[in-house]
């Protein structure tokens, strides 16, 4: 689940895969059909249980969960950081799953249980055609999320960042597309898409809680992280609400349920995107296993020079 940098569209959409791409997709390819034909709940645990010991290690997972637990958290006891660093890319893994399981994921969360404040705001937004900024997290899994309030009649766009991988991008895209749709690459042609289906009273779904290169320094998890504040800058010059949502694992490994968290009132981009990362921070704690530890969400959080 985790995003990469985006393909610039230049030459190298045509050139070919290189070796390590190619091999990446092969590879993943080989582990989802191997899968394929299990019960949907032993495929969901068999692919969480590879990305726990095989796939999470080999990529070098368990080392950079210890280091942004170390950073956030220096006295979490020796013995829970070694579940964690098993349990977050279970966790990612098991969202890969779900993802390209396809109709069957859908029918397993449908009737999730979803609840929070932000529930009847939502609802009378899509009732007056009001536009809505949706703002998620790596944190369980946000495709349940999407099936649910599609399920409640929310059309949602997303927008997804291009991986360097194109054969894995390819396929990555068409089971995020048939889970729910429209959704739109992160380029300039993506963003105009986005924007116009908020214009027209939709809602749009964002994952917020990336490093960001240019992004603000802002308060996460009691240090300064990279934020982009594009949400609430979207929500304010589009007069939307801006909505936290997550889909949160239980306990059994495949359901969920569905937070939907009180709108954020409009300030200023600053102050909504800290109340995006207070949001985030206390979900977060309650499932410290179910959010993407690996990603260097804090680095270059030293401020800029000129600042």
């Amino acid at each position: 689940m985790t995003r990469t940098t985006p393909t610039a569209p230049d030459d190298r959409d045509s050139a070919p895969l290189s070796w390590k791409h190619w091999l990446e997709d092969r590879v993943t390819a080989a582990i989802l059909s191997i899968t394929r034909p299990l019960p949907y709940r032993w495929r969901v645990a068999a692919l969480g249980w590879l990305g726990a010991y095989f796939i999470g290690p080999l990529a070098g997972m368990p080392q950079r969960v210890r280091n942004n637990l170390a950073l956030v958290c220096p006295n979490l006891p020796e013995a829970e950081i070694r579940r964690l660093s098993r349990a977050v890319p279970r966790n990612m893994a098991r969202a890969m799953a779900e993802t390209f399981s396809g109709d069957t994921f859908i029918a397993h969360v449908r009737d999730s249980p979803i609840e929070g404040d932000g529930l009847t705001a939502l609802d009378a937004a899509r009732d007056a055609g009001q536009p809505v900024v949706l703002v998620t997290a790596h944190l369980g899994n946000y495709d349940a999320a999407r099936v649910v309030l599609r399920e409640r009649g929310c059309q949602i766009a997303g927008i997804y960042m291009p991986m360097r991988n194109r054969a894995f991008n390819t396929r990555y895209v068409a089971a995020m597309a048939h889970i729910a749709e429209p959704v739109f690459p992160r380029n300039r042609s993506g963003l105009v898409g986005l924007v116009k289906h908020l214009r027209k009273g939709g809602m749009i779904g964002l994952v917020a809680d990336h490093y960001m290169a240019h992004g603000a320094l802002i308060d996460f998890m009691g240090h300064p992280a990279r934020t982009s504040t594009a949400s609430a800058e979207m929500a304010l010059k589009h007069e939307a609400l801006l909505v936290p949502v997550y889909g949160i694992r239980a306990k059994d490994g495949i359901s969920f349920r569905i937070r939907v968290e009180a709108p954020i009132p409009h300030t200023d981009p600053l102050t909504m995107t800290r109340a995006l990362n207070t949001s985030l921070e206390a979900v977060l704690r309650d499932h410290m296993d179910q959010w993407m530890w690996s990603h260097r969400r804090w680095k270059n959080n030293l401020p800029d020079r000129n600042s």
